[in-house]
C-alpha cells in the first residue's frame, strides 16, 4: 500500500500522502483504511525522528488536521526531549514556532482564518518556554512586548501566549514541574511584570478593538491573582477597569478581573482603596441592575452573557465579603452599601441554578459559621479575641468590649440571618435517599444514595441552618411555623414546599434544648395531622403521611422519651403496612413487644419478604433490649416460631424424599427462612445462639446437597450452566448460609467456646466443598467467612490455617492469576483472609514450606499490581504487616534474603505506573521500611548473593543504594545518573522523616515524567485524611450537627 512509504523517514515525508493517510484516519475512507492509517499514525508518532520533518510538514500542507498531527509530534519531544537535543536545533525549532507565530497572526484575515492553529502554535511556545525560560531565552518577555506594539492582532495574540504562560505556571504547574522549576518560573514572571504591566495600560487606555480589549481583560485575570500588590493599587489599573464595567461588551470579563481584586487578601495594608473600589462598584451596579429587580424572574427569561453576569455577581460579591467584610462593617458610611450588596446577595441565592446557588451557599455557610464560633466562644474570650486577631495578654479590660462588638455585629446581621433562614427552609435540598432496587438474585434489597450533588448540598445546608438555629432559636421556631401555617391555610400548599419544609424541620434535629425541641415539634406535628385532615386526595395525604414519618424519625430523643407517642406512630406504621390494621389501642397490659409478637402474623400478612426482613431485624433490636435471659429466648422463640415451623415442615419433607428440596419454590422458602434469621442474628448478636444451634447441623447438609446439585449440573457441560436461574437460585441459599453464620459469629460477643461449637463442623461441608468445587460453583463468601472467623478468634484458630491454607489457597490462586478480571469477589475477600491470617496466625505462616510461601508473596505481588484499588490496598496492607512480622523473627535474614530486591523493585513498578496512584501513602511506607530496615543493623547477613557480585560491599545500605540507583537509571533513561543519585540519597538521608521522605518521591514521579498531565490528588490523600477527622471532631462539639441519629448508629457500630 502507498501509505507505507511514509513510514521511511530517511528522505522528506511525502506531504500529500500524509494528508490523505491523516483524512483516511479522521473518516472519509473505509473501516480497513482508518485501521491502516491509525496504525501508520502510531507508528510515525512513536519514531524518534519523525519530529525532524515537522517544519517541513507544516511548511507544506494545507490541512489543519495534518498540521495538528505534526504538531503533536513536536509536543512529545517538547514535553520528553528538549533538553537532550542538540542546542541548534533546540534554537532552529523555536525560532521557527515564533516566526509562524508573527507571520499569522500580523493581519486581521490570516489570524481569524487560522485562529485553531495559531493557538496550538501558542500552546508549543509555551511548552519550550517552560524548558528554556529564564535561562537560555532571557529576551523572551521583552522579545513579546516590542512584537505586540506593532500591530494589534498580533498584540491580541501576545496576550494569549501570556495567559497560557501564567496558566502553566501558576495554575497547571503542581505534578507538572519541580517544585525548584516553578519556583525560579514564577520569580521570573514577577520581575519582568512591569513590561507586561505597561502594556495592558497601554492598550486599556488606547485600543478601540472590541476583540483586543477582551483578550487584554482575559490576560489579566489570570495573571490578577499573584501580581505584586503594587502594580494593581497604586497606578491606574483599578479606575481603568471600573470604566469598563458598565460597558456590555466587556461587563463579564471586568467583573471577574474584579473579582480577582476582591479575592486577594493581604493584610490592611490597601483597605481604603477597596472600600472606594466598592462604593464605585455599587453605584454602577445600581444603574446596571437597579435593586428592585426580581433577580430569580431575569435570570429565567436572560441571555447566557446575562445569566453568566449573575454569575459572576455571586463570584464577586462572596471574594468581596470573605475577606474585606470586617472593612465595611467597621465604619457607619458603607453599612447601607455593605447591607445592600447582602440584600442583592440573597435574591441571587433564590435563582434557579444549581452552580449559582453553590457559590452562594458555600459563603452563606462561612459567614454564619464565623458569626457562630464568636458566639459560641463567647464564654471564652481568649478564643475570641485570638479569632479577632487581639492579643490575649491585653484581654481584662477587653472582655467587656469585645463582647459588646459582638453583640454589635450580631445586631447588623440580624435582617440578613432572618432573611438567610427563610432561604435555607424554602431551598432545602433532599436528604439522603433511599432506593428500593432488585439485586442478581431478584431479591429486592435497600440501596442508600451517597455523595451525590444534591447529598452535598443538604449536608452544607443543614449545617448552616443549624448554626442560624443556635444563633437565634426563636427566630427558627417562627419562620418554620409560619411557614407551616402558609401550607394550612392552602396559600403556598405544593408538595415541593412541604417536602423542603419537612426536610428543614428534620435536619435540626438535636440544635435546640430538649424542653424547646418537644415544645416545637408537638406544634409540628400537630400542624402536619391537621393538614392531613383537611387535605382532599389520597396521593396528597400519603405525601403528607410521609412527611410526618419523615419528622418524627429525625427525632429520636423525643421518642424515647415519649413511649406513647412512640407507640401509636409504629401502630400507625403497621397501619401503612395495610390499611385494614385495628385501630391503635391506649393503655398497656403486656410489655410491647410480647403485644407484637401475639400478632405477628397479621402484622406481617401484606409484607414482601424484604420488609419482613427489615421488621424481623426491628424486633430483634427490641428483644435484645430484655434484660431476663428466660423472657429473651422465650421471646426469640415466639418470634422464629413461624420460619421454625415452615423449616421443621421442609426438613421433614426432605427426610421421606431428598428430591424434594429441588422444587424451585421450596428452594425459595428455603432462602427466605434463611433471610430472615440473618437479620435476626444481625441485631441479637450473641442472644441468637439457641436459635442458630437448632437449625445448624440441617443448614449444613442442605448446602451440601445444593452444592453437589450445583457441581453436577454445570459438570454436564451445559453452556451458560452456572448463569442459569436455577444454579443462580441454588447458589443464592449457599451464599445465604454462610452470610448466617458469618453475620452470627461476626457479632457474638468474644466467646472462644462458641467457635469451638461452629467452626469443626464446618470444615468439611464448607472447606472440603470449596476444594471439591469447580472454580464457577467455589463461593467467595467461604473466604471472607473464614476471614471473619479469623480476625474474630485470632491466635485460637492457628491450628486451623494449615486446613484452610490447603483447602482455599491453590484451588483459588488457580482461579485469579489467569487474568485480572475473572471472579472479582473471591479476589478481594482471598486477599482479606490472608491478611487476616498474617495479622492474627503468623506463626503459622512461618511453618509454610518454602514453595508455598513463595506462593504467598507472589500473590501479594499480584494484588497489589492490581488496578481494583480494594484488591491492590489489601495487597499492600497485607505486605507490609508481612514485612514488620518477619523483620521482628527470626527468620529476618532469610526471608529478606530471598525477597527484600523482588519487593523494592515491583514497588517501584506500581508506584511509577501511573495505574496504581491511589496506593501512592502506602507505596511510601513499604519503601521507607525497606530503607529503616538496611540501616538498622538487624540484617546480619548480605543481601547480594556473593556467587554472582564479585564487588564486595562494605554493607547492605551501600549495596541497595547502588541496586536502587542501577534499577531507576535504567527504568528511566530520561533522567540523568547525577538527578537519579541526588533521589537515591536524599530518600536515604531522610528515612526516618516521612513528610521529607514522601516529598522526594513525589519530586521523583514529577521528574520522572511519569505523572505530568494528570489528576495528581490521590498523591495528596493522606494529608486530607488528617484535615477530614479534625473536622469531625469539631462537628462533634456543636449540638446538632451530627444528626442524632447518626450518632446512634455509631454508638451500635464501636
Amino acid at each position: 500500500m502507498a501509505a507505507e512509504r511514509l513510514k521511511d523517514l530517511s528522505q522528506p515525508i511525502d506531504v500529500p500522502l500524509l494528508d490523505a493517510t491523516v483524512a483516511a484516519f479522521y473518516g472519509t475512507g473505509s473501516k480497513e483504511e482508518r485501521a491502516t492509517a491509525d496504525q501508520i499514525l502510531r507508528y510515525l508518532q512513536n519514531n524518534p525522528d519523525m519530529w525532524l520533518q515537522v517544519v517541513h510538514i507544516l511548511q507544506q500542507t494545507k490541512s489543519l488536521n495534518t498540521k495538528f498531527f505534526a504538531l503533536q509530534v513536536l509536543e512529545g519531544v517538547i514535553k520528553y526531549r528538549w533538553n537532550a537535543l542538540p542546542v541548534e536545533q533546540r534554537d532552529g525549532m523555536k525560532n521557527y514556532i515564533s516566526e509562524v507565530i508573527v507571520q499569522l497572526s500580523s493581519n486581521e484575515a490570516s489570524f481569524r482564518a487560522e485562529r485553531l492553529y495559531v493557538n496550538k502554535l501558542n500552546i508549543i511556545l509555551v511548552q519550550i518556554l517552560k524548558h528554556d525560560w529564564p535561562a537560555r531565552w532571557q529576551s523572551f518577555i521583552p522579545d513579546l512586548v516590542a512584537a505586540a506594539k506593532t500591530s494589534e492582532t498580533i498584540c491580541e495574540n501576545c496576550m494569549a501566549i501570556l495567559k497560557l504562560l501564567s496558566e502553566e505556571v501558576f495554575d497547571f504547574s503542581r505534578g507538572e514541574m519541580t517544585q525548584q522549576k516553578i519556583k525560579e518560573l514564577k520569580q521570573s514572571l514577577n520581575s519582568e511584570f512591569q513590561l507586561i504591566h505597561e502594556l495592558c495600560l497601554y492598550v486599556l487606555s488606547a485600543s478601540q478593538r472590541i476583540e483586543l480589549i477582551r483578550a487584554t481583560l482575559s490576560t489579566l485575570h489570570a495573571f490578577l491573582s499573584w501580581i505584586p500588590l503594587g502594580y494593581i493599587f497604586e497606578s491606574t489599573l483599578l479606575e481603568t477597569l471600573l470604566k469598563f464595567f458598565p460597558v456590555p461588551s466587556s461587563r463579564n470579563l471586568t467583573l471577574q478581573c474584579l473579582t480577582e481584586v476582591a479575592s486577594l487578601n493581604f493584610g490592611d495594608y490597601y483597605n481604603v482603596q477597596y472600600v472606594k473600589m466598592y462604593n464605585i462598584f455599587m453605584v454602577q451596579l445600581q444603574t446596571i441592575l437597579p435593586p428592585t429587580t426580581n433577580i430569580p424572574e431575569a435570570y429565567a427569561h436572560g441571555s447566557s452573557e446575562e445569566q453568566a453576569f449573575i454569575q459572576n455577581l455571586a463570584l464577586f460579591f462572596t471574594s468581596f465579603y470573605k475577606f474585606h467584610i470586617r472593612v465595611l462593617e467597621s465604619s457607619q458610611e458603607n453599612i447601607s452599601a455593605l447591607l445592600m450588596g447582602l440584600e442583592y446577595l440573597i435574591n441571587i441565592s433564590y435563582v434557579d441554578d444549581t452552580e449559582v446557588f453553590k457559590v452562594c451557599l458555600d459563603y452563606w455557610n462561612s459567614l454564619i459559621l464565623e458569626l457562630f464560633d464568636s458566639h459560641h466562644n463567647m464564654d471564652n474570650p481568649a478564643v475570641t479575641a485570638n479569632m479577632m486577631g487581639l492579643q490575649v495578654s491585653l484581654l481584662p479590660g477587653i472582655v467587656d468590649g469585645l463582647c459588646a462588638q459582638l453583640l454589635q455585629r450580631r445586631r447588623l446581621y440580624a435582617g440578613t440571618m432572618s432573611k438567610l433562614r427563610m432561604l435555607m427552609i424554602c431551598r432545602m435540598a433532599k436528604p439522603e435517599e433511599v432506593l428500593i432496587v432488585e439485586d442478581e438474585n431478584g431479591n429486592i434489597v435497600r440501596e442508600t444514595m451517597k455523595d451525590n450533588d444534591v447529598l452535598v448540598q443538604y449536608k452544607i445546608m443543614r449545617e448552616t441552618l443549624i448554626y442560624l438555629s443556635h444563633l437565634d432559636h426563636e427566630d427558627t421556631e417562627k419562620q418554620m411555623l409560619k411557614k407551616l401555617s402558609k401550607q394550612l391555610s392552602g396559600e403556598d400548599w405544593t408538595w415541593n414546599n412541604l417536602n423542603t419544609l419537612c426536610w428543614a424541620i428534620g435536619s435540626i434535629s438535636g440544635s435546640m434544648m430538649e424542653e424547646q425541641e418537644n415544645r416545637f415539634l408537638v406544634m409540628v406535628i400537630r400542624d402536619l395531622l391537621n393538614l392531613c385532615e383537611i387535605t382532599k386526595g389520597k396521593d396528597n395525604k400519603a405525601v403528607i403521611a410521609s412527611n410526618i414519618m419523615y419528622v418524627v424519625g429525625q427525632y429520636p430523643r423525643f421518642l424515647r422519651a415519649h413511649w406513647k407517642f412512640l407507640k401509636t406512630v409504629v401502630n400507625k406504621l403497621f397501619e401503612f403496612m395495610h390499611e385494614t390494621h385495628p385501630g391503635v389501642q391506649v393503655g398497656e397490659n403486656e410489655p410491647f413487644v410480647s403485644e407484637l409478637l401475639s400478632a405477628l402474623a397479621t402484622t406481617v400478612a401484606d409484607l414482601e419478604p424484604h420488609q419482613i426482613h427489615s421488621f424481623y431485624e426491628s424486633v430483634g433490636h427490641m428483644i435484645q433490649a430484655e434484660s431476663d435471659p428466660h423472657k429473651r429466648d422465650e421471646y426469640l422463640q415466639r418470634l422464629m416460631a413461624l420460619p421454625n415451623q415452615k423449616w421443621g415442615e421442609i426438613i421433614g419433607q426432605a427426610r421421606q424424599s431428598v428430591d424434594f428440596l429441588k422444587d424451585q419454590d421450596v428452594i425459595r422458602t428455603v432462602l427466605n427462612i434463611l433471610q430472615t434469621n440473618t437479620s435476626v442474628a444481625s441485631s441479637l448478636g450473641t442472644y441468637f445462639l439457641s436459635q442458630i444451634s437448632l437449625i445448624f447441623l440441617d443448614m449444613l447438609n442442605v448446602y451440601r446437597m445444593y452444592s453437589e446439585l450445583i457441581s453436577s449440573s454445570i459438570a454436564e457441560g451445559v453452556p451458560f450452566a452456572s448463569k442459569t436461574s436455577y444454579v443462580k437460585l441454588l447458589r443464592s441459599v449457599k451464599r445465604e448460609t454462610l452470610k448466617l453464620i458469618e453475620t452470627f459469629l461476626d457479632k457474638a460477643e468474644d466467646q472462644p467456646q462458641i467457635g469451638k461449637q461452629f467452626v469443626p463442623p464446618m470444615m468439611d461441608p464448607v472447606l472440603g466443598d470449596y476444594a471439591r468445587n469447580l472454580p464457577d460453583a467455589r463461593e467467595s463468601e467461604v473466604l471472607s467467612l473464614f476471614a471473619t472467623i479469623i480476625n474474630k478468634y485470632k491466635a485460637a484458630m492457628i491450628d486451623d490455617v494449615p486446613r484452610i491454607f490447603e483447602a482455599v489457597f491453590q484451588c483459588t490462586l488457580e482461579m485469579i492469576t489467569k487474568n485480572f478480571e475473572d471472579y472479582p469477589e473471591h479476589r478481594l475477600k482471598f486477599f482479606s483472609l490472608l491478611r487476616a491470617i498474617a495479622t492474627h496466625c503468623f506463626p503459622a505462616l512461618i511453618q509454610l514450606s518454602s514453595q508455598q510461601l513463595k506462593l504467598v508473596m507472589d500473590s501479594i505481588i499480584w494484588a497489589f499490581r492490581h488496578t481494583e484499588r480494594n484488591i491492590a490496598e489489601t495487597g499492600l496492607n497485607l505486605l507490609l504487616e508481612m514485612l514488620r512480622n518477619f523483620q521482628a523473627s527470626e527468620f529476618c535474614n532469610q526471608f529478606y534474603r530471598t525477597y527484600f530486591l523482588t519487593i523494592e523493585q515491583e514497588i517501584f513498578a506500581v508506584l511509577t505506573d501511573t495505574f496504581h496512584k491511589p496506593g501512592f501513602k502506602l507505596h511510601v511506607l513499604i519503601l521507607q521500611q525497606l530503607f529503616c530496615l538496611v540501616e538498622n543493623g538487624l540484617l546480619t547477613e548480605p543481601l547480594w548473593d556473593a556467587a554472582t557480585v564479585p564487588f564486595q560491599y562494605p554493607n547492605n545500605e551501600m549495596f541497595v543504594r547502588e541496586y536502587t540507583i542501577k534499577l531507576l537509571t535504567t527504568s528511566f533513561p530520561n533522567m540523568t545518573a547525577a538527578e537519579v543519585t541526588q533521589l537515591v540519597n536524599g530518600l536515604f538521608e531522610s528515612r526516618n522523616d516521612l513528610p521529607t521522605f514522601k516529598n522526594h518521591i513525589r519530586d521523583f514521579l514529577v521528574q520522572s515524567k511519569e505523572f505530568s498531565a494528570q489528576d495528581n490528588k490521590d498523591l495528596y490523600a493522606e494529608e486530607a485524611a488528617v484535615q477530614r477527622e479534625k473536622e469531625r471532631q469539631r462537628m462533634l462539639s456543636i449540638p446538632g450537627l451530627i444528626a442524632p441519629n447518626e450518632i446512634q448508629d455509631e454508638m451500635l457500630d464501636s
